[in-house]
């Protein structure tokens, strides 16, 4: 079980992802990943998230021109912003949550 600190910062990962998407998370996860498995995984987690979710959101804006991207741009809003609410909690918990649809690209 990851101490409360270490809860702690995974958890802080993906809060102030809300206000700072990559420099707040990425300072938390650079600083913090070589004292901590928990808090790499979850900065690993992070920011696969985060570029699979900029793909899609390219991908539903490229698709606006045949109008079912209007549609994939709400839908990836709010799967982004849902996500990341339940791997904040998760990671609060103790939990190594695999976020949904995510590519894994950072091992």
């Amino acid at each position: 079980m990851p101490s409360s600190d270490e809860r702690l910062l995974a958890m802080l990962i993906y809060l102030v992802s809300f206000f700072v998407p990559i420099l707040g998370p990425l300072l938390i996860w650079l600083l913090k990943r070589d004292e901590s498995d928990f808090i790499d995984y979850h900065g690993k987690e992070y920011f696969n998230f985060f570029i699979s979710f900029t793909i899609y959101s390219i991908i539903s804006g490229i698709l606006v021109l045949v109008l079912i991207g209007f549609v994939l741009l709400f839908v990836v809003g709010i799967l982004l912003f849902i996500f990341t609410i339940i791997a904040l909690f998760k990671a609060y918990q103790g939990e190594r949550y695999r976020i949904p649809l995510v590519i894994h690209m950072i091992k």
